[in-house]
Parts: C-alpha cells; sequence; structure tokens
C-alpha cells in the first residue's frame, strides 16, 4: 500500500457501481473518473426506450453528479493497463498513473456469432424503438432471463397492435423466481399476447422466423482490458476477486459491479459494491481493513408494462422464496426501486457522508 494518506485513485467506468465509488470517494481523496460518453445511462429502463420511453428521460448528464466534486473527468476510452507500472493509458494518449484503480468497466449484451441487421440488444434500445415505428411486424425476444421478459411484456403492451412477440429460452422462463411468481409471468405475458416457447435453444439469429430479433440471451463482462493484463479471472470470465472485491492477483485493483466476482449481473449489486469498494479504499488510507461484507440480495424486481410486475423475496444468497407481489403494487414497487437508483447517485454527489445510513450502500 502506498503509504501516502491519500492514494490516487483511478475509477475506469461510470456506470452504477463506478460511479457510486467515485462520488463517495471524492471528498477524501483525489479521484480520476474515465468514461467514453458523457453521460449515465439507466440500463435498467432501456426496454422502456424501446417501447418507446424517450431515451432523454433515461440519460442524465456526468456533470449533474461531477458539478460539487472535485472528479477529474477524462471523457476518453481506456486501451492499456499496466498493472506493473500502475497506469491506465487512454485512446486520446494519456497515461494516468493510480495508486488504487477501481475497475468498473460492467457488462454488455453478449452477442452471437452472426450479426444480422434484423438484430438488436439492449444496447441498442434506441436504434430497435426506430425500427418498431416502421411495423408491422413479427419480434422475436430470445433470452428468458429477467431483462427478456420484461423486453417482451414492454413492447407487447405498446407495440402489440403492430407487432406479435414472441419469446424464446432455451430453459424454463425465469428460472430464478419461485414456483408462483413463474405462474404470474407465464399470465401476464399471455395475456400481453407474448407467445412464449420454453426448451428452444437458439445460436443463430438467421435461424429465427421473425422480422426483428432481440437478443437478450446472456451478458459478458466487461473484462478484455483485464485478461490482457494479467489479471486473474474466475469460471465466469469476471475478475476473480475476494470478499473486499479486489482482485485475488492485484489487490491494488478493486472490482465493483457486474465484471468480477459470482453474484447476479443486477443494478442491486452494483451500486452497493461501488459504495463498498470507496469504503475499502478510505478504510485502506487510514491503516484499517477493508470492507469484506457480503452483499446481501433481498428482491428480484421485473416489470411487466406499465400496470403489472414482479416482486420476488430472496434470500440474502438470491435464492427465491415463496413471498410475492404481482399487479399494480408491484409496478408500483419496481418503479419506485428504478428511481432510486438515480436518487443514491444524486445523495452520492451532495451529501456523500449520508450513505453510510442508507440500508444497503452503507
Amino acid at each position: 500500500m502506498n503509504t501516502h494518506r491519500t492514494p490516487r485513485t483511478l475509477v475506469i467506468g461510470a456506470g452504477y457501481s463506478g460511479l457510486m465509488a467515485a462520488l463517495r470517494l471524492a471528498p477524501h481523496v483525489p479521484v480520476t473518473l474515465v468514461d467514453p460518453v458523457g453521460h449515465l445511462t439507466e440500463r435498467i429502463r432501456l426496454h422502456e426506450v424501446a417501447a418507446g420511453r424517450p431515451e432523454a428521460e433515461v440519460v442524465h448528464p456526468l456533470r449533474r453528479f461531477l458539478r460539487h466534486t472535485r472528479i477529474t473527468h477524462h471523457t476518453a476510452r481506456a486501451t492499456d493497463l499496466d498493472p506493473a507500472a500502475r497506469t491506465v493509458t487512454l485512446d486520446t494518449g494519456l497515461v494516468l498513473p493510480y495508486d488504487r484503480l477501481v475497475y468498473a468497466l460492467g457488462s454488455t449484451t453478449r452477442l452471437p456469432a452472426a450479426h444480422t441487421e434484423r438484430l438488436f440488444t439492449a444496447e441498442s434500445a434506441p436504434a430497435l424503438h426506430k425500427r418498431l415505428l416502421d411495423g408491422p411486424g413479427r419480434l422475436a425476444v430470445v433470452g428468458g432471463g429477467l431483462t427478456g421478459i420484461e423486453t417482451a411484456a414492454e413492447i407487447a403492451e405498446r407495440c402489440g397492435r403492430d407487432w406479435q412477440v414472441r419469446l424464446l429460452t432455451s430453459g424454463g422462463l425465469a428460472p430464478g423466481v419461485s414456483a408462483k411468481g413463474r405462474t404470474h409471468l407465464h399470465a401476464t405475458l399471455a395475456a400481453l399476447g407474448v407467445r412464449v416457447t420454453e426448451g428452444a435453444r437458439v445460436d443463430d439469429p438467421d435461424a429465427v422466423d421473425a422480422d426483428v430479433v432481440v437478443w437478450s440471451a446472456s451478458m459478458v463482462p466487461g473484462t478484455a482490458l483485464a485478461a490482457r493484463a494479467g489479471l486473474a479471472l474466475n469460471s465466469l470470465g469476471r475478475i476473480d476477486v475476494d470478499a473486499s472485491r479486489r482482485s485475488v492477483s492485484h489487490p491494488e485493483i478493486y472490482v465493483p459491479g457486474d465484471a468480477g466476482g459470482t453474484q447476479r449481473m443486477s443494478c442491486q449489486a452494483a451500486l452497493p459494491t461501488g459504495s463498498r469498494v470507496a469504503s475499502s479504499i478510505l478504510a485502506e488510507a487510514r491503516g484499517k481493513a477493508p470492507d469484506a461484507r457480503p452483499v446481501a440480495f433481498v428482491l428480484q424486481c421485473v416489470s411487466l408494462g406499465r400496470a403489472d410486475g414482479l416482486v420476488q423475496s430472496v434470500r440474502s444468497d438470491d435464492s427465491p422464496r415463496e413471498l410475492t407481489l404481482t399487479g399494480k403494487p408491484a409496478a408500483f414497487v419496481k418503479e419506485q426501486i428504478c428511481r432510486s437508483t438515480v436518487r443514491a447517485l444524486a445523495l452520492a454527489s451532495r451529501r456523500p457522508g449520508a450513505l453510510p445510513a442508507v440500508p444497503g450502500l452503507g
């Protein structure tokens, strides 16, 4: 550990976890934030954008969060990581040194080998919406996890007059929810006109009989930079970390969010791991042990259009309980949880010292 009491901290990635870590650290240590875009996109709302929600409502300029801080922001992409020299090189040619690195490059949709013009993902939600305006037609969502379910339900509710919506999944629908919760998902999707086909593995989108294919089959962590730099990866292809979210091979590198560990990739894990990584870096600077508390899951929330949803109670290890909330109450809870993410980041910007008192973020 660098003995300087204010270690230089470099954060790469300004998604939920990286931005949270940077904001919590900013009052205490010099922080540099690297991200190629100047805004935060609410990924948990991209299915709404695809169905017609204005994109401007889910994109928030980073200056909104950074203006009250001393964070230095470089609008650039990290292209090289040198753990031995403790530097990160940007696509602008700038080389940034660090004492502690927060690797928060998150995840993206894993694309199939074959790409076609009719293939879309959550990341291309605005383009998907433009395509839906050119309907009518047949749309197939590939992937029966929570993202695929939300996408199919939202599009069916908003665009069902023009588009026939199918959902294809290689296994069962939403394997992480309870039998009671799964029954509600099937019933609601059927009521919205979504035809669900389970046990339908799709490797090639060209094999899907549809005018538009929305690929939600799986996520891939943003670990290419880490792998080239020699960081140890786990069996999931994510950075192997200890209980404090430190790289097991390079403990000066912390990995919040989707790029490391084994927990479910989610905003629900990104915000608290970003906050706790910051706590660990500050603890180290004070000669104390880093924060090794695990993230305890409480709920899985699924929106099923604007008027229905599923809130599934889970154990701390993310396994489902039988307790569920459905219908309009669930839709209300889901909306409040979505709003709370940006509110938490705004609080971290204005009053970072208050975060330890917020359940799940302290």
